[in-house]
């Protein structure tokens, strides 16, 4: 199924239409403000399960998650004051932060050092899919073989076919993925270059 939203306005009719599809422990493509991600609840475990084997990833790589604020983060993450500022300036954004999880992230989506990788992203429909959910999603590029972050929903839709059970055509996306940036220690270090300025942690 795909459908168009408004990444401006979301039309909440639809974002609940996508999130009945969540609950019910399916599978969906979305815009972010990096690149066109496909998402499950992190609380349904057969969900991240199919994701993993749609995406052929190891079970010892988690996926990082979509938290809808900084609120949101710290009730899945542990946050120092340090963690706190930094995300302050930057969230909404295209950075992925790697953090030390709570006990509400599911097993499968920590690391063995009991870690996540959490965004915020500015893109209103991922928000909007999170805070009408009431819980995280899962974020995972929406890539086709030969490694493409395709920015295009009905190339997404037509190669997944029904191994995904909506796209969402939210327009345009940059096609860049986010800078990944580990906050477990008081010195950030930067793990991958993306969109997003990481000038200030040079």
């Amino acid at each position: 199924m795909l459908i168009k939203i408004n990444p401006e306005n979301p039309q909440q009719r639809l974002i609940e239409k996508a999130v009945d599809i969540l609950r019910a422990g399916g599978i969906i493509a979305y815009p972010t403000d990096t690149i066109y991600g496909i998402g499950c609840d992190i609380m349904n475990k057969k969900a991240i399960e199919k994701i993993y084997r749609l995406k052929n990833r190891d079970q010892k790589t988690p996926f990082s998650f979509i938290c809808s604020d900084l609120t949101n983060i710290s009730d899945y993450a542990k946050v120092s004051n340090y963690a706190y500022k930094t995300m302050k300036r930057l969230l909404p954004g295209p950075y992925t932060f790697i953090l030390p999880g709570s006990r509400m992230v599911p097993k499968i989506m920590l690391t063995k050092r009991k870690t996540a990788g959490i965004r915020v992203p500015d893109h209103n429909i991922c928000i909007e899919l999170v805070k009408t959910l009431g819980n995280p999603i899962i974020s995972t590029s929406a890539a086709t073989p030969g490694g493409d972050n395709t920015n295009d929903p009905s190339l997404i839709h037509d190669y997944f076919n029904t191994t995904i059970d909506m796209v969402i055509d939210g327009g345009p996306v940059p096609g860049e993925p986010s800078s990944v940036v580990s906050l477990l220690d008081e010195t950030p270090e930067v793990l991958r270059k993306g969109l997003g300025d990481i000038s200030i942690f040079e």
